[in-house]
């Protein structure tokens, strides 16, 4: 997806960079990287990435922490604008996918709004892959037709009746919610022996999963920080043991 402006030298790209590991780019963002004169990106950006940058590009860490002061969405938004308007090349890095739950819509719409060029690349998103590399399909011929990709950053959006009758589920953004989680799941008729895995730092060298039940898992990580993860409940949890 690229959009052209007319009356700006700069050019702002909007790069997913996967999970998080060199390996996991893909050749374009990898490239990119490589070239960038400013890079502005998220907090889950990992140094291994940061590594991958051009001596002189400029570095601006705009990631958002839960509870720690962070600039608001229209400051990124200006930002952007902002450096494209001085014409330089822009590496706006997100973690996993540019367009799943990366706030993206809001600076596309400051970009085109100012007649910056920019580019989205696409990205691996973590929902996909944090399942697969810990050995856990997200559908199967028999325990799962279909999967519901979802964030808990705010629970009460979600028709928690209607998501536990889905075979799958992949939670972003949950883990100081997993409990809440298990409990609306098991309020609405879903199987306390439901399986749950929950991934953190998927991809990474500190990846750690703990897995356990819907009635189980919430005491099973009492006491552990588990931000960032991936929590992934339905029966194909337990094909992991398999695969």
């Amino acid at each position: 997806m690229t959009q052209q402006g007319d009356e700006v030298a700069g050019k702002v790209y909007l790069v997913g960079a996967g999970p998080g590991a060199v390996d996991y780019l893909t050749v374009r963002a990898y490239h990119l990287l490589q070239t960038a004169a400013v890079l502005v990106h998220d907090a889950l950006v990992s140094a291994e990435l940061l590594d991958l940058l051009p001596l002189g590009c400029e570095r601006v860490d705009v990631g958002k922490r839960g509870g720690k002061p962070s600039p608001a969405q229209s400051e990124i938004d200006q930002l952007l604008v902002n450096l494209c308007q001085q014409g330089h090349q822009v590496v706006r890095l997100k973690s996993g996918d540019p367009f799943i739950f990366g706030r993206s819509a809001s600076e596309i719409q400051a970009l085109k709004a100012a007649e910056c060029a920019f580019e989205v690349v696409p990205g691996i998103s973590s929902a996909l892959a944090a399942p697969l590399l810990v050995g856990i399909p997200l559908t199967d011929p028999v325990l799962s037709s279909q999967f519901v990709v979802l964030t808990a950053h705010d629970l009460d959006l979600h028709n928690w009746e209607a998501l536990a009758c889905m075979a799958t589920l992949v939670i972003l953004m949950g883990g100081r919610s997993l409990g809440e989680i298990t409990q609306r799941l098991v309020h609405w008729g879903k199987r306390g022996e439901t399986p749950v895995a929950v991934i953190r730092w998927a991809g990474q060298p500190q990846q750690q999963i703990w897995s356990g039940t819907l009635l189980t898992i919430a005491q099973q990580t009492k006491g552990e920080r588990l931000s960032p993860c991936i929590i992934v409940i339905g029966e194909v949890v337990g094909l992991r043991a398999y695969l």
